[in-house]
């Protein structure tokens, strides 16, 4: 009787699945679209808000991380709908956090007439890689040359301590990062594919080299650092680490044609699976995940095996269900953030995509 009921709730999850994807997330993308725009944007300015609490925003505007996972989602939402600008909104936004100081042009982490602030490695990786996202797509010269510039300021970055590696954190010389290595990774490879020049992809080689070297864990998923110059490795385990490196392994391989590099982002996809994907639900951050999907999604491309991304399905189904409140906000805490709904815009468009294939 028991194995009745089991196979009876089964088919019944998987029905309910089956019909959240024929229906697509068109509802989704367009309440989380409005709702940034709605209670996230500051007209005014052209600026965005953290979060939807005053008191959390302490009258600041967002940091600058937020905005390059509104920057991924725009680009998403473009590759739905091409005749629709949202880029260009995001990237006016983003221009005010410019900081052209020494020693090489960037973006910093607060509003520049606001705040003098630090510049993170990995920030500005973040917006390089969706601007080449969006460049693979139309071609717009001016994302190739912002990408270009923040590559530049990416080697600032970069020394022979430990080996090789990018640092966190600029004039920060504590640690070299999964999250900092990974994506420097990507922007090289999206360089290398637009320009064919070859320093790119020797750049991309020797990092993904040392990254794997001195960070992957024996659960096969990456550790988040190393500190310097002590050599400590710190063990905390994160999804975007996993897709960086997994997207990374598979532009290696499409490049190279080398099958170890595809290996390793199988081996890599299967090991991210068992270690965060539990009890039916990935970790609570989406923006995490949402670059964790990116690496599986560059992996189907290769391999077509559709039925590995099934996990990401249920759980943003389960998402739209279980966390999101009246007003179509996501999020488990009462006070919302614009990384949070970001992320998910960009995954539900991703999935919508992934469906709309032929």
């Amino acid at each position: 009787m028991k194995r009745i009921c089991s196979i009876l709730l089964l088919t019944t999850l998987s029905a309910a699945s089956s019909v959240a994807q024929t229906a697509g997330y068109k509802a989704q993308i367009s309440q989380l679209d409005k709702n940034i725009y709605t209670v996230f944007y500051d007209k005014p300015t052209g600026l965005y808000l953290e979060t939807n609490n005053v008191a959390e925003n302490k009258g600041q505007h967002s940091y600058l991380w937020p905005l390059t996972a509104l920057l991924q989602a725009a680009n998403e939402q473009e590759s739905l709908a091409p005749g629709k600008q949202h880029i260009a909104q995001v990237m006016k936004a983003i221009n005010q956090y410019y900081s052209g100081r020494a020693p090489a042009p960037g973006y910093q982490a607060m509003v520049v007439k606001e705040k003098a602030d630090t510049r993170f490695y990995d920030d500005n990786e973040w917006i390089a890689i969706a601007l080449m996202d969006a460049y693979n797509r139309t071609h717009n010269q001016q994302y190739l040359e912002t990408s270009k510039l923040i590559y530049r300021f990416l080697l600032t970055g970069y020394d022979e301590a430990t080996g090789g590696g990018f640092y966190w954190e600029e004039g920060n010389l504590k640690s070299k990062n999964t999250c900092s290595n990974g994506p420097a990774i990507l922007v090289a490879l999206r360089l290398y594919q637009a320009t064919k020049q070859q320093n790119y992809l020797d750049t991309a080689i020797k990092v993904y080299s040392w990254t794997k070297r001195n960070l992957l864990s024996p659960t096969g998923v990456y550790f988040d650092n190393i500190r310097v110059p002590s050599l400590k490795i710190d063990s905390a385990l994160y999804t975007y680490n996993a897709g960086t490196m997994m997207q990374s392994a598979v532009l290696l391989y499409n490049i190279t044609r080398n099958n170890a590099y595809l290996t390793d982002a199988i081996n890599l996809a299967n090991a991210s699976e068992k270690q965060f994907y539990r009890n039916g639900k990935l970790p609570d951050n989406y923006w995490f995940n949402a670059v964790l999907l990116r690496g599986y999604l560059e992996l189907y491309k290769v391999d077509k095996n559709k039925q590995r991304l099934q996990f990401f399905i249920n759980d943003a189904n389960r998402i739209w269900k279980e966390e999101k409140d009246d007003r179509g906000f996501v999020g488990r805490k009462s006070v919302k953030t614009l990384i949070d709904q970001s992320a998910m815009l960009e995954i539900y468009a991703r999935l919508q995509e992934l469906q709309l294939e032929k």
